[in-house]
């Protein structure tokens, strides 16, 4: 998405000191190039992956601050603005969490840099398309990631200041692991669609020996090959029919090309749906509402809480968050759910006082309403110690 050229205009005095000033040693075994192409340009991963992208790119990132009491939204909306709205002046956050959630489940590597203004203030993310990244140390023990781009160039940021999403994350020891486990199932898949496409072109076409029944010169032999192709194997033999004299005998030949039955093509896509936690209904949008739970619960939410981890992180330093400060990625899951579902929760919570009216109006995809954010409680439920003192009061007009 974005390469040198755009890296420099915005970091370029910093890049250049760094890049001039600071002897860096390479990290053993930390450097990862993007896996090849193949895979994304498979129908079966690619509409897996967008499946799973177009669900993970709804989590609405929020800055809030938590203590041991409360858990609120802060008071200033900047970063809410750049999470929630435009992350940078090229794309929406939709956008770039679809990129970075596309990213991660290609290279299982994901990166977007931060940018920050003379002040200090984060003013922009930006993802990161790299070919190839390496980690590395400079002498005082800083650490930096260094990306190739596509034109060979490299440029280099502080990894504090780089968002990094990571799968698979085993055996190095600061980035996940390729995705060559699934290559036997994505070049099945690949030589399926290929067979398929092959097998069709041959069907439509006639193959065979062409046999002469009189002795020729090899001049002639060819001569009679190419006029016996271009009467009868070309397109323009439209009837398929061969008619032939004494002179030649054509014996076809019959072409069955092998083609994987339903049973082993179903086996493959579960194999490439499996790998990345997903199930058939959720890519063509037929689950139901514990399909969806189940996928959210398994897919979505380690997403939602590395993203949450990541950009706390990265953002704040540690007197902020000693402070509270926290980025969370949260998602409306309950609009997945039926209206029956939605309809109990509400019945359930509101008598206790855990929703208010909007809360509840935001369940059923309504609009807020005037004085919304009132809460309302059922006489029926009263706090524990009242209910402790309404007893011994009882008790003790019994003994008087």
């Amino acid at each position: 998405m974005f390469g040198l050229d755009f890296f420099s205009k915005f970091f370029g005095d910093s890049l250049a000191s760094a890049r001039t000033t600071t002897k860096f040693i390479n990290i053993q075994s930390s450097g990862m190039s993007v896996w090849n192409g193949s895979a994304y340009e498979n129908d079966i991963y690619r509409s897996a992956v967008d499946a799973i992208a177009r669900n993970a790119a709804k989590l609405k990132g929020v800055h809030v601050i938590t203590n041991a009491e409360y858990r609120k939204p802060a008071q200033e909306m900047r970063i809410n603005r750049l999470l929630q709205i435009t992350p940078n002046e090229f794309m929406n956050s939709y956008d770039l969490l679809y990129k970075l959630i596309t990213r991660y489940f290609i290279s299982n590597n994901s990166f977007a840099v931060l940018s920050w203004n003379e002040r200090g203030l984060l003013e922009g993310i930006y993802p990161i398309d790299y070919v190839h990244v390496e980690m590395q140390i400079d002498e005082k023990g800083n650490l930096y990631s260094e990306f190739q781009f596509r034109n060979g160039k490299r440029i280099k940021f502080l990894y504090r200041d780089v968002i990094h999403l990571r799968r698979h994350f085993n055996k190095n020891e600061l980035l996940g692991d390729d995705n060559r486990a699934l290559d036997p199932a994505i070049e099945l898949a690949a030589t399926q669609n290929e067979g398929l496409v092959n097998s069709i072109k041959s069907g439509a076409s006639i193959r065979g020996i062409l046999k002469f029944t009189q002795i020729m010169a090899k001049s002639q032999l060819k001569e009679a090959k190419d006029a016996f192709i271009e009467d009868y194997l070309s397109l323009n033999n439209e009837g398929g029919i061969v008619a032939t004299d004494q002179k030649m005998e054509y014996q076809p030949i019959e072409n069955k090309p092998v083609i994987l039955n339903a049973e082993q093509i179903k086996l493959i896509q579960e194999k490439i749906y499996n790998y990345l936690g997903i199930s058939e209904k959720i890519v063509n949008s037929s689950y139901s509402e514990d399909e969806y739970s189940a996928f959210y619960e398994s897919t979505i939410e380690p997403i939602a809480t590395q993203l949450s981890l990541e950009f706390t992180r990265k953002i704040f330093s540690e007197r902020e968050i000693a402070f509270g400060n926290e980025i969370i990625f949260e998602s409306g899951r309950l609009q997945f759910s039926s209206n029956q579902t939605k309809i109990n929760l509400i019945k359930e919570l509101i008598p206790y006082g855990l929703l208010s009216i909007n809360q509840a109006m935001e369940i059923l995809n309504l609009p807020p309403v005037e004085n919304g954010d009132r809460r309302l409680q059922t006489l029926n439920v009263i706090e524990s110690d009242r209910a402790t003192e309404y007893q011994l009061k009882k008790a003790g007009n019994k003994d008087d």
